[in-house]
């Protein structure tokens, strides 16, 4: 049970490992894009490519998608970034239903574990898979791996880190409950456990204020996607722009926080103790590019500001 390329690598693998894969379950196609063509989810492409059996519920409880699935009489299932289960789809496989969850659990429950180790200055991260129970990430764990984090990663270079070190975690977990009986371990849980809350608008949004590293760890942990983003202020114009890569840079200065100093190469915002250096940005309307083609075809106010 899975949906986006995170999944697909997992899928593959046991695939390439000659396990029985009875059924794929993924989510229904969307339409995209401006002709409102129906996508279909990377999950699905790549089990149309090996003639796998596909269901796309739109609701887990329905009686006709619990018939089918009973149907596929499956000793186990596997979930690597789908949907929440209601409990009749996860207790029904004699073996149990485990997922794999992109962070060292019980740290980063949640929607967007690889961003907010990151945001958060992790050092390292991992992946855990565990049997699913009532909670979101709250099961008891099987198998867990860790990884580093390096200083400049971002969380596109993380995620497919994570999606291969998962994948091959699957694998160790299926292997592990075939010879069974597979040993668990609780959660711990306390009062310092941080969540990987769901991203929006707002969580995304730069505050200059903050300190550098966070700034730093922000913009990185939210590259490529869904993109940290702050107000740009130029002249009489209040631009939403999106920040991809950034430098940091320790310096004194006495300018006010949020300023930005343009020269014909940089972008730099003022921070506390020092700048942030603007690798990379997307104007409203333009596409993603690099600072200098920005500074070759835009021209900047004396005055410019982030907000």
């Amino acid at each position: 049970m899975g949906t986006p390329d995170f999944a697909v690598t997992t899928l593959k693998t046991l695939v390439e490992n000659n396990y029985n894969i009875v059924g794929v379950i993924t989510a229904p196609d969307k339409p995209a894009g401006r002709g409102r063509k129906l996508n279909e989810s990377a999950v699905k492409q790549y089990a149309k490519s090996q003639d796998l059996n596909i269901l796309q519920p739109t609701n887990l409880k329905s009686e006709d998608f619990i018939e089918n699935l009973k149907a596929l009489r499956a000793n186990l299932q596997i979930v690597v970034a789908f949907r929440m289960l209601p409990k009749v789809v996860w207790q029904m496989p004699e073996y149990g239903t485990f997922n794999l969850h992109a962070s060292l659990l019980p740290n980063y429950r949640g929607a967007a574990p690889i961003n907010w180790a990151i945001i958060n200055g992790e050092t390292k991260t991992g992946v855990s898979t565990f049997f699913i129970d009532e909670k979101i990430d709250t099961g008891d764990m099987i198998l867990q791996e860790e990884i580093s984090i390096e200083p400049t990663e971002n969380a596109g270079s993380l995620h497919d880190k994570l999606m291969f070190l998962g994948s091959n975690l699957v694998l160790k977990t299926v292997a592990a409950i075939e010879k069974g009986p597979v040993k668990t371990q609780k959660q711990k849980e306390n009062v310092d456990i941080k969540t990987a809350y769901k991203l929006n608008r707002d969580n995304c949004k730069i505050n200059w204020n903050d300190n550098m590293d966070n700034i730093y760890n922000k913009i990185r942990g939210l590259s490529p996607y869904p993109a940290a983003w702050s107000e740009l202020l130029n002249g009489d114009q209040t631009l939403d722009v999106k920040i991809y890569a950034v430098k940091k840079v320790t310096e004194d200065h006495k300018l006010n926080t949020g300023d930005v100093k343009v020269s014909k190469k940089e972008l730099k915002v003022a921070v506390k103790n020092g700048f942030i250096i603007i690798d990379t940005i997307k104007l409203p309307g333009k596409r993603l590019m690099d600072t200098t083609s920005l500074l070759n075809g835009y021209t900047f106010n004396s005055d410019v500001k982030m907000l």
